[in-house]
């Protein structure tokens, strides 16, 4: 949140700026920049930064600049597109007065514009990164004698789970997790494709799939897609969210897309003959929408195909989105222990609505990078004792 607090600040006095200037007093333009909030993981810091901006002669344009310069300080980050969407209500909010609404819109718009920009210059994987790859091998044969010490937390319930595998791979690359889930107890499908191209025209089929599962269940489907599948499991899910459990992605790019620096881009430009900028609007303008249902996305910040942060939602948007790091390889993952267990995981927690950790899934925390970027020896008592 250190990094966060320092964005919000400025972020709390722009848009209680904005509702003042739209004819709200200090006291109820900060109650509800606060409201707006509810969802946000940070809902109590912000509600404290809030309360105590104060304002004179502020100008909105200046407000938005220094804004804007802070996050372009900070750099890229897919969080926020929760400022640019809390900027988009507050300007709706049908309780103000219809003052300076031409101007207050385009401030809001260009600050979207950048935000946009600067969210569109990630780098791409460094060298070492892309190196680092070949320990994919490693990866995929360790696997072999390393699955039966896997911990499994049976799951309760035989809910339905559709996997979707990486661009050029299929459903051999799913192996490990399906049988992973089904070991838990998830009834788990394959995608029945062949090899994954990020061809747009297998869309109409992975939703017929859906339907089938749907109704065979009568129920909703999870959707876990690795790399590429990730990209078509979130379009599925923004466009049929009554039908979908919960979207987990495993190293995909789920956004920004059309600016993505990778040797992935060039492959498939190679390939296909034409620009991705160029070539489906439509298919990486529903990529950068977020669904409305849980989602857990899976990366690695040693990455050496896809930049990292491009695999990340924001997860201040909603108190239900979330994601996690693990170690290892992008090609490796579909073969990583961290990657099944994470993904059993955020099945149970969303399916069952428990939160709360078995001493075995303590232990298993110890294998993450979050636990280790902890300072201190507290972080063992705090994990086993609190």
């Amino acid at each position: 949140m250190e990094n966060n607090r320092i964005v919000y600040k400025s972020f709390a006095k722009l848009a209680v700026a904005i509702a003042v200037a739209q004819g709200a007093s200090l006291t109820k333009a900060k109650k509800l920049i606060i409201k707006s909030f509810d969802r946000h993981p940070y809902q109590e810091d912000i509600s404290k930064i809030v309360k105590k901006v104060k304002l004179e002669k502020e100008n909105l344009n200046i407000l938005s600049n220094n804004c804007i310069s802070i996050c372009e300080d900070f750099g890229p980050d897919r969080d926020y597109v929760t400022l640019v969407s809390l900027l988009e209500n507050i300007y709706q909010i049908e309780e103000f007065e219809e003052i300076e609404k031409d101007t207050i819109s385009n401030i809001i718009t260009t600050f979207k514009t950048e935000i946009e920009r600067i969210n569109a210059n990630i780098p791409p994987p460094p060298l070492y990164n892309v190196l680092l790859e070949t320990r994919a091998v490693a990866e995929w044969t360790s696997m072999l004698w390393l699955y039966p010490f896997i911990p499994k937390h049976k799951s309760k319930k035989n809910k339905p789970v559709l996997l979707m595998p990486p661009y050029l791979g299929n459903d051999n690359s799913t192996t490990f997790v399906r049988k992973y889930l089904k070991s838990l107890g998830f009834k788990t499908y394959k995608w029945d494709l062949g090899v994954n191209m990020i061809n747009s025209k297998s869309l109409p089929k992975l939703i017929e799939k859906l339907d089938e599962i749907y109704d065979k269940h009568q129920e909703k489907v999870s959707l876990v897609g690795w790399s590429g599948g990730g990209i078509f499991a979130k379009i599925i899910a923004n466009r049929y969210p009554e039908k979908v459990e919960q979207l987990i992605t495993i190293g995909s790019p789920v956004w920004g897309v059309k600016n993505m620096k990778t040797p992935i881009i060039r492959s498939l430009e190679f390939i296909r003959g034409t620009k991705l900028k160029e070539r489906n609007d439509k298919f990486i303008k529903e990529l950068e929408e977020i669904p409305l249902v849980p989602i857990t996305c899976i990366y690695t910040k040693t990455d050496g195909l896809i930049p990292w942060k491009n695999c990340t939602e924001a997860e201040t948007y909603r108190d239900d989105i979330k994601n996690v790091e693990v170690f290892g390889s992008h090609c490796g993952m579909g073969a990583n222990a961290t990657v099944l267990l994470t993904v059993a995981n955020a099945l149970n927690a969303n399916i069952e609505k428990s939160s709360k950790k078995s001493i075995i899934e303590k232990f298993e925390t110890l294998f993450f990078p979050h636990f280790w970027e902890e300072k201190g020896f507290s972080k063992f008592t705090n994990l086993f004792f609190n």
